[in-house]
């Protein structure tokens, strides 16, 4: 019998689900024992639900082929096998809302890679290395649906990751206008160039609901918990643009920043290079060891070179230097599906088990 935790995946058939398979076929800690999608799929094995549509570059590993996959929707038969789940689901903000509830008021924990809850409350949105200590939150949620072990868990929008670790790292200079435009890959919208050949050569300038998440979702990461609550801090002001371009994997900024304190360049780089957060102090299985590089040359960050870096976990950025209207202007680069997604997810999972909120069932 296996000492690692069982863990099911909800909405395991897409591009996310799929990821988070893949990140997790060898974990120290975790076990995928439970696959559960729509409808249409329950019933099948895993390997004939997605058939052709496997998106990732390693091959779908064995262990989950022949599981047979459940309903999503058959909530207590799904969580009776697991000590928690993460969730891709791909259905309505409402709908989200509700099941993923549902699952934690079975005592099931939920990590979700989903939008929904966001801006829930008393749910905590973390990057594991900037605000670990906003999962404190769980135990007012916990209060309010009921549950002894069970809570709602979410990580942030994948375009943030490229710019809000790197303002965080230059927290003490004050930064308090930021203007930022992200260049976002094509499997952020769960494609492939196969499923969208009109993506080819081609720059698509918005993408819904994006630009609102770039400029608020960092204020409620960098926020404080306040009578049960997440406060989201008031600054510094963000205003962004976000434009999809024919890339595969890997979120590109370009941003520029105003500074309170007037920080010297070298200091702004020192300060990327030593930042690191409470994955990297507990030694959690997919915390980067470098969490943010800097790169000298030029031309870099670039995606072809750089988006896998420590494991797609990393942040890489480069190009850091004064602006004739603003203070500084950088170009930072994350991998959208792995820390932008199911890796940033995994990643807050491990910080929950580590901080004791996610445990065995029986």
């Amino acid at each position: 019998m296996s000492d690692k935790l069982k863990v099911g995946i909800l909405g395991g058939t897409g591009m996310v689900g799929q990821r988070f398979i893949s990140l997790l076929e060898n974990h120290p800690w975790f076990e995928v024992t439970t696959i559960a999608a729509s409808p249409r799929s329950a019933g099948k094995t895993y390997e004939d639900a997605v058939g052709d549509r496997w998106k990732m570059d390693t091959p779908m590993p064995e262990k989950v082929k022949k599981l047979t996959v459940m309903n999503v929707n058959e909530v207590e038969k799904v969580a009776a096998g697991v000590d928690f789940v993460f969730s891709a689901v791909d259905m309505t903000k409402e709908e989200i809302k509700k099941i993923e509830e549902d699952y934690a008021r079975t005592e099931t924990p939920v990590v979700s890679n989903n939008s929904a809850h966001r801006w829930t409350p008393d749910v905590p949105m973390v990057v594991p290395e900037i605000n670990p200590e906003h999962m404190q939150v769980i135990d007012f949620q916990r209060k309010r649906l009921g549950t002894v072990r069970g809570f709602v868990a979410v990580k942030p929008n994948c375009s943030i990751q490229s710019y809000a670790p790197v303002l965080t790292a230059w927290k003490e200079f004050e930064p308090y206008e930021v203007v930022a435009t992200t260049y976002q890959a094509i499997s952020g919208a769960g494609k492939t160039f196969k499923d969208w050949p009109e993506m080819v050569g081609n720059i698509i300038p918005y993408i819904g609901g994006e630009e609102e998440k770039s400029e608020k979702e960092p204020l409620r990461i960098w926020g404080r918990i306040e009578n049960g609550v997440i406060v989201p801090a008031a600054s510094p002001l963000i205003t962004c643009q976000c434009i999809r371009v024919p890339v595969l994997n890997g979120h590109t900024a370009a941003v520029f920043v105003k500074f309170k304190k007037k920080p010297a360049k070298e200091q702004l780089i020192e300060k990327l290079r030593n930042f690191s957060g409470e994955p990297q102090r507990l030694g959690l299985p997919s915390a980067p060891k470098h969490f943010i590089q800097y790169l000298e040359e030029d031309n870099r960050p670039q995606v072809a070179l750089d988006v896998d870096f420590e494991n797609g976990m990393g942040v890489s950025v480069g190009r850091l230097r004064e602006d004739t209207i603003y203070d500084y202007k950088f170009v930072g680069l994350s991998h959208n599906t792995v820390r932008g997604a199911a890796g940033g997810a995994v990643l807050c999972a491990e910080l929950l088990k580590a901080q004791g909120y996610i445990t065995r069932k029986n």
